[in-house]
């Protein structure tokens, strides 16, 4: 990774949905497809946002705030972030810088070693 990585964080509902499937997957699907470096959907316990109502999980319902967050270059995560205006159900959007620490070199596909 060459350039400033930063951190994109997305914010939704776990029972947000665009068509027939939720959100966070078409976010993530769509961040592949973009070849982002990495992204990852957090639940959360509790949360709430720009309205009162307290986000849980409850025993019938899927209410949980989401979170997702993708690491890359800024560029990159600024162009990706303009194919969502499709998508009504995103909060915030954030971006910060991060300090990587380390940063594994990715396998070839189809490589089924353990080391």
């Amino acid at each position: 990774m060459n350039g400033s990585i930063k951190l994109l964080r997305l914010y939704t509902d776990e029972g947000a949905y665009f068509g027939d499937q939720k959100v966070f997957e078409v976010v993530t699907t769509r961040a592949r497809a973009a070849g982002v470096a990495g992204a990852t959907v957090l639940q959360a316990l509790v949360g709430f946002g720009h309205t009162p109502h307290l986000h849980r999980r409850h025993v019938l319902d899927d209410d949980q705030s989401v979170v997702i967050e993708i690491l890359d270059e800024e560029a990159k995560l600024r162009a990706f972030v303009e194919t969502l205006s499709d998508l009504e159900h995103l909060g915030p959007i954030t971006l910060e810088a991060v300090e990587v620490l380390r940063w594994p070199l990715a396998k070839p596909t189809g490589d089924l070693s353990n080391g």
